[in-house]
């Protein structure tokens, strides 16, 4: 069976995705910084996709039928999100490593064991 997918507005608003391996590494980094060093640190992937190119991805990995449904962007939905991550690479040495399609198939990869367990 297969669910839709809603996309907001035109699907022009961008997000940036981090994969939870990143996150920990960033995460640990920080608590093993220097002493005396404190945030705030962002931390995250400054690589923006549109969320019309993210379910394209999620519909193309997966295989889905699915199909994009549209409904009205809220009022207050950002039209950008995307994490300034210079600091963490300054001070924590860190950026992320794993691409959104890599994350993306590892996470599906992840649920398809999951649901046949």
């Amino acid at each position: 069976m297969y669910k839709d997918i809603t996309i907001y507005g035109d699907g022009q608003q961008t997000r940036s995705f981090c994969y939870v391996d990143d996150l920990i590494d960033a995460m640990v980094a920080m608590m093993n910084s220097e002493d005396g060093f404190s945030g705030p640190v962002n931390i995250g992937n400054p690589g923006e996709f549109t969320m019309i190119e993210l379910a394209e991805k999620v519909l193309r990995l997966t295989g889905s039928k699915s199909k994009l449904i549209h409904m009205p962007l809220p009022q207050d939905d950002p039209k950008q999100r995307r994490p300034d991550i210079s600091k963490a690479k300054q001070y924590l040495d860190w950026e992320p490593k794993v691409a959104l399609e890599q994350g993306l198939e590892r996470t599906i990869a992840y649920f398809k064991e999951a649901i046949a367990a």
